[in-house]
Order: C-alpha cells, then structure tokens, then sequence
C-alpha cells in the first residue's frame, strides 16, 4: 500500500489523516497516511529516510515549512517566490520535489466556499513564517490594494515585505499602527492559536466591515476565532476549510485525481463539534 504522512511539531492535533482516508475512500485508491512528529533537530534525516524507505509523498507543517523548501531539489513557482514548501513528492527521475498548496487551500475557502472578494481589497497578515510566506503569492494573484504584515519580530516582517513589495504595495507594520478605515481581512498566519494565544492587532484595523480569517483550526472557536467575533467582526472563519482545500490539493499532485472537498469539509466540521 503506497505509503503518505505529514510531518511536523508538535503534530498530535492533525486531522491530515482523517481527512486523506476520506480521499481514498472517495476515490477509491487505498493508500496508509499518518502523522509524524518529527524532533527539529532531525527533520532532514527524516524526510530522506521516508523517501529511501519507498514512502510516496510527505505533507509538512509547522515548523518546517521553509527547511522543506531548502531541501528540494526541484520546486513550483509558489515555492520558488515563497521559499516555503508543503507538499514534497520524489519524480520518476528520483529529484526530491516541492510544492506549496496553502495558497491554493486558502484561496478555494474564502472564494469558493465563502464568497470572499480579494480584489481591491486591504489585507493585513499576522505572522510572518513559513505559514504566510506559503499564501502571499496567491493573495497577491488576486490583486489587493495593500498587503500589511505584522510579526513579532518586526525585522523579519519588514524583509519578508520587501521580497514581496511590487505592483501590489506590501509594508510590514507594528502592533502600535494606527489603521483608518480598518482591514477587508485580517488572516492569522502564526501558530499562537495552539496555546490559546491571540497576536496583538493594531487599534482601528478591525471593523464591522472586517472578515477575520485564522489559518490554525481545533475544537470550537480558535482563540483568534473568538477575538474577532467578540470584537464585531463582519466574518469569523478557522482553517479548516483551507485545510481539506490544500490536502485536495496534494492529493492530486500525488494521485492524478482531485478529490471532491464539500462533503468532506461538512464531515470535518461535524466531528470537531462532537463533544
């Protein structure tokens, strides 16, 4: 049975596996896929001993997103410009490959399975790690008036805005910013949420107008879920959607079908609701 897994630490709230199963199932190509969690110092050496041991693809999550992308001996344009990669495959010529499908995953939720309209639109990012690195092409394909970023080391914010900045502005920005006129979307890139943390967000950047958009998703509310709606945001999503998404998203890349997402997204919501 072809073997899949998804790496990263820690990696015990994963629901990758659930939601491949469904894939298979769906699809019908019986395949194993688990989660891992892998020790930092040793994510090389695990991502090559999957492969040597015949393994056929890997997914990878926080906090190895970039050292994925390093690794690669070939990589997708999204992965090229981001320098994050969550998606790696070996190809008939045996070249370990990289792929980003986060952007992907966020896109097809907020557009398709929301609503949302990017265009024009002012977007500020929380985070500024392999997580948002992995979405900025796609929001910026979309062409947004502003794209903003606040990270808790302002440092690297400011150079990951200026690796981006072109003909759509991206700036990064501190917790002490005042906004007028406040955000389209706020999305949380950073992994805050997995200890109940919320990232401080400048006064003025949420409106009643705001989507609020947490990439992290679990049981309930996330904490950011929670802030936003207490707050009156317009809009308060988890990631869950972009979850199943980008996972379709690999699978295809994998199994050269695309699996249907819908009535895995309803199922996935369901079973995070049970008590």
């Amino acid at each position: 049975m072809d073997r899949y897994a998804v790496f990263g630490h820690p990696i015990s709230h994963s629901r990758s596996p659930w939601i491949h199963s469904h894939f298979a199932q769906q699809t019908g190509q019986p395949l194993l896929y688990t989660a891992v969690d892998v020790n930092p110092e040793s994510f090389e050496s695990a991502v090559l001993e999957f492969f040597a041991d015949g393994g056929r693809g890997l997914n990878i999550t926080v906090p190895f997103k970039e050292r994925a992308c390093a690794m690669a001996e070939t990589c997708s344009p999204e992965v090229a410009i981001s320098g994050a990669a969550n998606t790696l495959y070996v190809n008939s010529m045996g070249a370990l490959c990289a792929e980003n499908t986060d952007g992907h995953g966020l896109l097809a939720d907020l557009q398709e399975n929301h609503g949302a309209v990017l265009v024009n639109a002012r977007i500020l990012l929380l985070g500024a790690g392999g997580a948002v690195r992995g979405v900025l092409p796609a929001l910026l394909s979309q062409s947004p008036q502003q794209i903003c970023i606040l990270n808790r080391s302002p440092d690297k914010a400011r150079l990951l805005a200026e690796q981006f900045n072109g003909e759509t502005e991206v700036m990064a920005i501190n917790p002490e910013s005042r906004q007028s006129g406040g955000f389209d979307f706020i999305i949380n890139g950073t992994s805050a949420g997995l200890g109940g943390e919320v990232p401080r967000v400048p006064v003025g950047a949420l409106t009643k107008d705001t989507w609020c958009y947490d990439m992290m998703y679990g049981r309930g509310e996330t904490a950011f879920q929670k802030w936003a709606r207490l707050a009156g945001a317009r809009k308060s999503l988890d990631g869950a959607g972009m979850l199943v998404e980008q996972a379709a998203r690999a699978f295809a890349i994998w199994r050269g079908s695309k699996p249907q997402t819908e009535a895995v997204i309803a199922l996935l919501r369901k079973e995070l609701s049970a008590p």
